[in-house]
């Protein structure tokens, strides 16, 4: 098999695979090819791939001589014309959210995987990249609004005064949420947190979280973990309990997403008016609408003195690491998919593999995504 790495497009900065990363798939006899300067905005040379036996190749020559051809981010318009229906296209598009895509692989009887979509079982962990990126936003999360926030997080004893500690308030304690929380608590600041999942609570409040329950949620043990739809009346009670609290705090973390859907309005244009003027809001929701009414993605807007950060994409903000972390569970997911000769074998017996496979010879695999489009 050969393993095509494409540079990726726009303001992203990762890579899909590391040097070190490439050095394991040659180990599995895979050859790799890498275009050239894929590497270069995570630090990773072509250099450094050569050396550990990959062939460093034009973009052109990735797509003409590879098997499988890897990207973090969706094709772009003009690459999805480029991929020939005996290639694999492995990335993370999410087809629950960009059904467009997928009826292009579709129509071109592309076979085609997306990374977001891995099943969320104890198996798939070391595979699970959602996880590991969202532990990366999480964290820069964090430290985005401490750089913004116009006083400390922590609180200081001083000659001068005692200085408060931060009220951070965290919307979601998904994997993101969990780290914002661990991040704020590390830098001192009193972290306050909602969830429809009851069963997080626990964790919550290991990590010195305060976890403020509203009663009569909806859980869905068949959703793997994700949140689900509320009814009206219990949205209706934890909106008045959120706006309640976001008063209170100077910082509110937003990490609330429902898989295919509009991301849930968390904070209304009221309750942001409501906040002192000097608050921050970081919305990691904000690529599929936000949690926050006045939530632009990738800009900062400022109302009534409020800074509200759309931000969808903090890993490419940490780009050796979440790199790293990218290529680790890409490597745990194709080792499924390599022949001990180093061939490609799609086992759609494999429960993770099938899962994650979206369209293969002009069928849609997902059955999540064969919904959807089904309903569109």
């Amino acid at each position: 098999m050969i393993l095509g790495l494409l540079k990726e497009y726009g303001t992203e900065t990762r890579v899909v695979l590391l040097p070190e990363t490439v050095k394991a798939f040659i180990e599995l006899k895979v050859e790799v090819l890498v275009e050239q300067g894929a590497g270069e905005k995570a630090f990773a040379a072509d250099e450094n791939y050569i050396g550990v036996g990959a062939k460093v190749v034009s973009r052109a020559d990735v797509f003409l001589k590879s098997d499988v051809l890897l990207q973090i981010q969706p094709p772009a318009n003009d690459d999805i014309q480029k991929i020939k229906p005996a290639q694999v296209w492995i990335s993370a598009f999410n087809p629950l959210w960009e059904t467009k895509i997928v009826k292009s692989f579709l129509e071109m009887k592309i076979t085609s995987f997306s990374l977001d979509l891995i099943p969320r079982t104890t198996r798939a962990q070391a595979m699970d990249i959602l996880s590991s990126m969202a532990t990366v936003a999480g964290y820069q999360a964090v430290l985005e609004a401490a750089s913004n926030l116009p006083t400390f997080f922590p609180m200081f004893m001083t000659a001068a005064g005692t200085i408060r500690p931060a009220n951070v308030l965290i919307l979601g304690a998904g994997v993101a949420g969990l780290q914002a929380i661990a991040t704020s608590r590390k830098l001192g600041a009193q972290v306050q947190v909602f969830d429809v999942r009851s069963a997080v609570k626990e964790e919550v409040k290991s990590l010195g979280g305060k976890f403020v329950e509203v009663e009569g949620a909806v859980e869905d043990k068949s959703a793997g973990g994700y949140a689900v739809e509320q009814s009206e009346e219990f949205k209706k009670k934890q909106q008045q309990a959120i706006n309640d609290h976001a008063a209170k705090a100077n910082v509110v973390i937003c990490t609330a997403q429902i898989p295919g859907k509009k991301a849930p309005l968390l904070l209304p244009k009221e309750a942001v008016e409501a906040m002192n003027p000097g608050s921050v809001i970081i919305d990691l929701a904000a690529s599929t609408g936000g949690n926050c009414e006045l939530t632009n993605d990738n800009e900062t807007v400022i109302h009534n003195g409020v800074t509200i950060i759309g931000q969808s994409n903090y890993p490419s903000k940490k780009p050796v690491d979440a790199s790293r972390m990218f290529g680790k569970n890409v490597l745990n997911f194709m080792k499924l998919m390599i022949g001990n000769d180093g061939s490609l074998n799609l086992n759609f017996e494999d429960d993770i593999v099938k899962g994650t496979c979206i369209t293969n010879k002009g069928e849609i695999y997902n059955e999540r995504v064969k919904s959807v489009i089904a309903n569109k």
